[in-house]
């Protein structure tokens, strides 16, 4: 009998060794692959909408660079972007865009997930979505270190369009610009417009707008993750009070919910992104002295309207944005979660079996 029992723990010690390794890895703060999967979303999500983000961001620049009279519509500035600049003008300033977005969505959606874990694994008492809405605004803000140099060399190269269009911009504009102040040139591509603002303006003009576009990215991201985990609470208990047996495809449900939290967010927080597109459009020409002589001079010659200008393009842009970037991240997760997961589970199975073998010689 001594010696079964003194067998049975030299049998289980290796064993729960690996197993308690296993445990603390799947135990650690950061759920790595959620960065992966939001980057690869965010990217994607940026890509596939990009014509309607430059169609936003020129409504919303029109009156700085041809003053608050006689502004287009957007049916009007599709028109014109299309018939100026044609198809590629749409596509101006994607290279960035996209870089940037991916950044964005690691972060996002990496430090979303990782501090649910955290909170359900030893937290309980910090659950809620207010938790969801903090966890948001931290994850875009940790990427806002490359978004935001991103974003200033997109929306000024969507803003230019072609060449042409771009510098009779500039000659009509002269008349309205200060003493000494220039438009910034036309830029042939993503490298050349970071080389020629940080040339011209140095790391302050690469991060332009910085604390504006935090001040509408904090709160979006916070919103949309507090939306987007509402409606599913929402959604789960009605399905099982009204539908117990009823299933939907995460990936639907991510496509359909994640569409309706970016819609809602994106239009109360349509004001800021307003402040953040004109500061950084407007280059050296220092139309606003800031965040709040922006926003009163804006409310002075726009009034609420000018506030909310572009309200309509940024929503139509961020429903399937958002849409499309929640779907993507639920099937990455459905598609390869519980594959990786498998495969740990394999392989700590293989180690558990093949490790005792060493510890005992063989009887003949």
């Amino acid at each position: 009998m001594a010696n079964n029992s003194a067998t049975s723990i030299k049998l289980e010690t290796p064993f729960s060794n690996i197993t308690n390794k296993a445990t603390h890895n799947q135990n650690q703060f950061f759920v790595w692959r959620e960065f992966l999967w939001g980057g690869i979303a965010g990217a994607f999500g940026e890509g596939m909408m990009h014509p309607i983000d430059t169609i936003k961001t020129r409504i919303q620049s029109q009156a700085l660079l041809r003053g608050s009279q006689s502004q287009k519509s957007i049916v009007q500035m599709v028109q014109t972007v299309g018939v100026t600049d044609g198809l590629r003008g749409f596509y101006r300033g994607i290279a960035p865009g996209v870089i940037g977005s991916l950044a964005t969505g690691a972060t996002y959606f990496g430090f979303i997930e990782s501090t649910k874990k955290w909170i359900e694994e030893s937290n309980l008492n910090l659950g809620g979505h207010w938790a969801h809405f903090i966890a948001g605004a931290v994850g875009d803000t940790l990427g806002s270190f490359v978004y935001v140099p991103c974003e200033v060399m997109k929306q000024r190269m969507q803003v230019q369009g072609s060449r042409t269009s771009w510098n009779s911009a500039i000659m009509k504009d002269k008349m309205r610009m200060k003493s000494g102040a220039q438009m910034y040139g036309y830029y042939t591509g993503m490298f050349q417009a970071g080389h020629s603002i940080w040339k011209e303006q140095g790391l302050k003009g690469l991060y332009t707008g910085y604390w504006s576009t935090l001040a509408r990215d904090v709160p979006f991201a916070g919103l949309m993750v507090m939306f987007y985990e509402t409606l599913k609470d929402v959604t789960e208990k009605g399905r099982e009070k009204w539908a117990p047996n009823f299933h939907v495809d995460s990936s639907i449900e991510g496509l359909v919910l994640g569409g309706l939290a970016g819609g809602f967010s994106a239009y109360l927080t349509t004001p800021l992104d307003v402040i953040k597109t004109r500061l950084q459009v407007q280059g050296s020409s220092t139309s606003y002295n800031g965040w709040l002589d922006a926003v009163s001079k804006i409310w002075k010659t726009e009034g609420a309207k000018g506030i909310f200008r572009g309200s309509i393009p940024r929503i139509t842009w961020y429903i399937p944005a958002s849409a499309l970037t929640f779907m993507a991240v639920e099937f990455l997760r459905d598609h390869f979660n519980e594959k990786l997961d498998n495969d740990n589970v394999q392989e700590v199975a293989s180690l558990s079996i093949e490790k005792p073998k060493s510890s005992f010689p063989e009887v003949a």
